[in-house]
C-alpha cells in the first residue's frame, strides 16, 4: 500500500523538464538546476548543483533493519558532513539555533518546564536546513514514526536521520539560498492562512482567569491603564469539572452576555479544548462519541482510557476523518456564544502517569491504519485540523483563531503555536528567543513564547524586557501557571507599566507592517522572523549568531537577555540601518555597541524601507483608520516595500479582494523617488498617506506627485520631511 502524508496535500502536477542519462557507474537526473546521481552498484545516491558541486552525498547507502517487536522495520539514511557545514530548523528544540553536533528526536512529548537541551518536546517538525560554503541546502524527511537526527554528533564527518518505522521518504529541497530552501518547503506542506487582524494584537492569558467577575476585573484594568489588549483566554476551569463544550455555571452565570459585553469592549474571547472526554454516560460529548464509535481503541479492542483533567478519560481518534467532522461540529454552541478562537492544549496527546497514549492504540490514518507508533506525532496536528476546519465552517466567512501546543509538519495550514510550558528565567528569555527563530525557519511563522515564563516568579525587569521582545514574535501572548503571582503588565508597578504601555503601544502602530509581512508569508512562503544567517549565509561567523533576527526583512531585531544590561553588542547585516529611537544611520556589516535602558532594546530599520503605521488603539478596529503613516527612510540604492490591506476578518482575499501595494524607493544626493504599484480589488476607506521622509541628505526644494507640484509640506525640528499625498498617487519625487 503507498504511504500516505498528512505533510504534504496532494500537489498541483505542473511539467518539469528533466534528461536522464545513463553513465558506466551511476544514472543522474538533470533538471535545470540541479543533478541527482544515483550510483549502480549500492543506490548510494548524492545531489550537485549546474556547476558539478556536490551538496549532498550519502556516506552509506539507504539500508532497513527489520523491527523484531512491532513488526515492519528501522529505516536509514547516513550523508556526509562536511567540516564547516552547519545546520538549522527542525522546530523548536531548546538549544542553539546551529545544531551542529546535536543528536535529536522527534516524538511529541509534555514537557512541563523544559530545561536548556532537554529533548524532545510539544511538536515534530522533520525539517532541517544545512549550509555549507554558503551553500543551502534542505531535508524534509516525512516520516511520522519516532525519528532521529544525528548532526556530526557521533561522528563528525556523517549526518543521520532514521525512524523506528515507516518509509524512508525524505524530500532534498535545493537552494542554493537558505530563503529559496524554506519557500520551497512551503509549496510541500503549505503556509498559514491570514488571521484575523486582531489575532496580531496582544493577547492576555492565565491558568485561570474565574470567575466571570474577575475577567471583568482583568479587562477593566486594561482599558483603565490604557494598555492595548484584543485577545483574553479561558483556561481550563470555565469548564464543568474539566468537560470540554461546557461551562461551569457557577462561575460563568451567563457566558453569553459575558462574551458580548467583553466584545463590546474590544476583547475577543478564546477558550481552551483538550481531547481528553471524561468518561461519563450523563456527558452528551462522551454519550455521543461512544454512541458513534469515535474514541481510541486499543489492539484488543479495548478503549484507551487515561487520566488527564477531567479523571478517566477516552479519546477522539482525529485522524479520522468521521471523527474529525463530529469534532468540528462540536463547537457549534461556542461560536453562537461568539466565542472568536479556541486554544488546543495536552494534545500530544497527553495523559497523567503514562505520559502519552500505549503503543499499540489503533488509528483509522484516513483509511490507512496504523497503531499509535505511527500517529502519535500527528494526533495533535489532526485535533487542531478537525476544530480549524469546523470553525471555518460554523464561523461562515470569518476566520478562525486557532493555537496548538502539538503538531507535525503542515501543522500552520491550521493553526499557530506556542512554546508550550517555559519558564520564568533569564535562560528562558534567551531560549524563547532563539526557539521562535527556529520555528519560523521550520516553516511555523505564526509563534510566540508565555510572556514572563508559565511557571516561576518574573521581577518587573524580567517581565518588561520578555514584553519588549514579544512586541516581535509574530503571536504575542503573556501566560501563567495558577501558583504563580498574576502578571499582567501593570503587575510589577512604575517604571514597568510605562514601559509595558510604551512597547504594546509600538506593536499596535506596526501592525500594517506585522499584517503584509503576515501576507509575505501567506502568499510567497517567507518565513516572518529571520535569523541573522538567513541575511548573510555567505558569513561563516553568522553561523553561530542567534540574538539578532529581522522581522519580515525591514526590522532588526536583538532583545536584551541578561539583567542589568545597559549597553550590548548587536551586528548589523550589509547595508545601511536606521537606529529607530533617534534616526542615526549606521553602515552594516560589523557589530555596534548599542545603550540598552530598561526603556529601549536594539531596533533598527533597514534603509530604504516604507514602515506603514496606525494610530495606536487601545483594540484592533477601535478607530476608523483615517490616514495610513508611511516611514520613508531615504537609502542611496533601489529598496522594495509592501503594504496588505484587505477586510482584516473574511477570507475575500481568496477572491482577490485585497490590496497588495508595492513601493520601490530610490534615492541620490539630490532627489528621491517612490513609485507605487497596486494588485487587487479591495478599496480601504481612508484616502490619503501621511509620509514622514527620513534621513533626506538634501534641503527639499521641489516635490511632484504624478507630474502635479507638490506645495504643502513641512521640515519637523528632528529633520523628518512630512506631506500628505492621495492614497492611490503612482509616482512621487522630491529634490
Amino acid at each position: 500500500m503507498d504511504d500516505f502524508s498528512y505533510a504534504v496535500p496532494k500537489l498541483a502536477h505542473k511539467a518539469t523538464y528533466f534528461e536522464l542519462t545513463e553513465w558506466e557507474d551511476e544514472y543522474c537526473v538533470s533538471t535545470p538546476v540541479l543533478n541527482c546521481h544515483v550510483r549502480k552498484k549500492d543506490f548510494f545516491i548524492s545531489f550537485s548543483d549546474k556547476q558539478d558541486k556536490i551538496t549532498s552525498a550519502d556516506a552509506a547507502p539507504m539500508h532497513w533493519e527489520e523491527n523484531v517487536e512491532f513488526g515492519g522495520y528501522y529505516v536509514f539514511c547516513t550523508k556526509t558532513c562536511a567540516t564547516q557545514e552547519s545546520f538549522f530548523g527542525l522546530d523548536d528544540k531548546p538549544t542553539e539555533l546551529n545544531l551542529r553536533g546535536k543528536r535529536l528526536q522527534n516524538w511529541n512529548t509534555d514537557a512541563y518546564s523544559f530545561a536548556w537541551n532537554q529533548d524532545p518536546l510539544y511538536r515534530s517538525i522533520p525539517f532541517y536546513i544545512s549550509l555549507n560554503e554558503g551553500t543551502a541546502h534542505g531535508i524534509f524527511f516525512d516520516n511520522t514514526f519516532r525519528a532521529h537526527f544525528d548532526f556530526g554528533a557521533e561522528d563528525a564527518t556523517k549526518t543521520s536521520f532514521w525512524a523506528d518505522g515507516g518509509e524512508l521518504q525524505y524530500y532534498y529541497i535545493h537552494g542554493p539560498h537558505m530563503m529559496d530552501v524554506v519557500k520551497s518547503y512551503h509549496v510541500l506542506t503549505g503556509t498559514h492562512p491570514m488571521p484575523p487582524l486582531w489575532a496580531l494584537g496582544y493577547h492576555q492569558c492565565r491558568w485561570s482567569y474565574y470567575p466571570e467577575a474577575k475577567v471583568r476585573k482583568i479587562t477593566n484594568s486594561f482599558r483603565e491603564n490604557k494598555i492595548p489588549c484584543d485577545g483574553i483566554y479561558l483556561d481550563i476551569d470555565y469548564m464543568d469539572g474539566y468537560r470540554c463544550f461546557t461551562w461551569n455555571r457557577k462561575y460563568f452565570a451567563d457566558p453569553k452576555k459575558m462574551i458580548k459585553d467583553l466584545a463590546a469592549d474590544g476583547f475577543k474571547t478564546v477558550v481552551i479544548i483538550d481531547p481528553g472526554i471524561r468518561v461519563d454516560d450523563n456527558y452528551w460529548v462522551f454519550k455521543e462519541g461512544k454512541e458513534k464509535r469515535h474514541f481510541c481503541r486499543r489492539s484488543d479492542d479495548y478503549f484507551m482510557e487515561g487520566h488527564v483533567w477531567p479523571g478517566r478519560c477516552q479519546f477522539p481518534d482525529f485522524t479520522n476523518p468521521d471523527v474529525r467532522e463530529w469534532w468540528g461540529g462540536l463547537f457549534d454552541e461556542l461560536v453562537q456564544l461568539g466565542v472568536a478562537g479556541v486554544w488546543n492544549d495536552m494534545n500530544e496527546p497527553a495523559v497523567f502517569g503514562a505520559g502519552t497514549f500505549p503503543d499499540d492504540v489503533r488509528h483509522q490514518y484516513d483509511g490507512y491504519r496504523g497503531s499509535h507508533r505511527k500517529a502519535h506525532n500527528v494526533y495533535g496536528m489532526q485535533m487542531v485540523r478537525a476544530t480549524y476546519e469546523g470553525l471555518r465552517k460554523l464561523m461562515k466567512n470569518k476566520r478562525p483563531f486557532t493555537i496548538t501546543r502539538a503538531g507535525y509538519s503542515g501543522v500552520q495550514r491550521f493553526s499557530s503555536v506556542w512554546t508550550g510550558d517555559n519558564v520564568a528565567s533569564w535562560e528562558h528569555l534567551k531560549l524563547g528567543n532563539i526557539q521562535c527563530q527556529r520555528l519560523s525557519m521550520s516553516g511555523i511563522a505564526f509563534c510566540g513564547t508565555d510572556i514572563g515564563g508559565f511557571s516561576g516568579e518574573p521581577d518587573g525587569e524580567l517581565f518588561t524586557r520578555w514584553i519588549q521582545m514579544g512586541t516581535f514574535s509574530p503571536f504575542m501572548r503573556a501566560h501563567s501557571a495558577g501558583d504563580t503571582k498574576e502578571r499582567e503588565p501593570w503587575s510589577f508597578g512604575e517604571p514597568f507599566t510605562s514601559i509595558n504601555r510604551k512597547f504594546i503601544e509600538l506593536r499596535y502602530k506596526l501592525i500594517p507592517y506585522l499584517y503584509s509581512t503576515f501576507w509575505e508569508h501567506h502568499r510567497y512562503g517567507f518565513p516572518i522572523l529571520r535569523p541573522v544567517v538567513m541575511q548573510e549565509q555567505e558569513e561563516v561567523s553568522n553561523y553561530f549568531r542567534q540574538d539578532e533576527f529581522t522581522y519580515g526583512d525591514k526590522i532588526l531585531v536583538c532583545p536584551v537577555l541578561a539583567p542589568g544590561q545597559t549597553s550590548r553588542k548587536v551586528y548589523l547585516p550589509k547595508g545601511k540601518w536606521y537606529y529607530y529611537w533617534n534616526n542615526e544611520v549606521i553602515e552594516g556589516g560589523e557589530e555596534i555597541k548599542v545603550p540598552t535602558p530598561l526603556d529601549t532594546i536594539p531596533l533598527f530599520i533597514k534603509a530604504g524601507s516604507v514602515i506603514p503605521e496606525y494610530p495606536v488603539m487601545q483594540y484592533v478596529g477601535e478607530k476608523e483608520i483615517e490616514e495610513v503613516i508611511l516611514n520613508v527612510y531615504f537609502s542611496d540604492y533601489e529598496v522594495n516595500s509592501f503594504l496588505f490591506e484587505d477586510y482584516g476578518e473574511t477570507f475575500a482575499y481568496e477572491q482577490d479582494i485585497y490590496l497588495e501595494k508595492k513601493f520601490v524607493v530610490r534615492g541620490n544626493s539630490r532627489e528621491l523617488t517612490i513609485h507605487q504599484t497596486m494588485e487587487g480589488l479591495y478599496t480601504p476607506r481612508y484616502e490619503n498617506y501621511e509620509f514622514n521622509i527620513i534621513g533626506l541628505p538634501f534641503k527639499a526644494m521641489r516635490i511632484t506627485a504624478d507630474g502635479k507640484e507638490v506645495k504643502d509640506f513641512t521640515v519637523t525640528r528632528d529633520k523628518k520631511l512630512k506631506l500628505k499625498l492621495r492614497k492611490n498617487f503612482k509616482h512621487l519625487v522630491i529634490s
